[in-house]
């Protein structure tokens, strides 16, 4: 019911690519993991590096925007945000670094093949989807 009073593109575009950014970070994780036990299949580096260059940096751009834009139509450009806020925006911000620097050391494992690489992905890709389940909770239960 809440939902409903809410403009709904701004929110909907919001929450898809949240979902499409969590999605993508879980099938970067999986594939990171799959590559430690067949490291000479290169298909599971290459799809890590195209999944996070393709799917979860453009996704995450989709989530940021619609995040402002509904920011801008709730609350206008008024200081006193909630906390829920607060930490979406700060996952949001933080999880850019974490991506970026996930994605630039999945293409050095791409084209190097080093195995310690692959754990650095697996790493950072585990610790931006708890990133992610914090700003998800905080998000849905509106900690105030």
């Amino acid at each position: 019911m809440i939902a409903y009073s809410r403009p709904f593109w701004p929110l909907f575009l919001h929450i898809l690519g949240a979902m499409v950014l969590v999605g993508a970070t879980m099938a970067v994780l999986v594939l990171a993991i799959a590559a430690w036990r067949r490291p000479e299949v290169a298909g599971l580096r290459r799809g890590a590096f195209g999944t996070l260059l393709f799917l979860a940096i453009p996704s995450w751009v989709v989530m940021r925007v619609c995040a402002e834009w509904i920011h801008s139509k709730e609350f206008g450009s008024s200081s006193n945000d909630p906390t829920w806020i607060g930490i979406g925006f700060i996952v949001a911000d933080a999880g850019l670094l974490v991506l970026l620097v996930t994605t630039a050391v999945a293409f050095w494992w791409n084209r190097g093949g080093k195995p310690v690489a692959g754990r650095i992905v697996t790493g950072l890709a585990g610790l931006y989807l708890m990133m992610l389940a914090v700003a998800w909770l905080a998000m849905s239960g509106k900690w105030s």
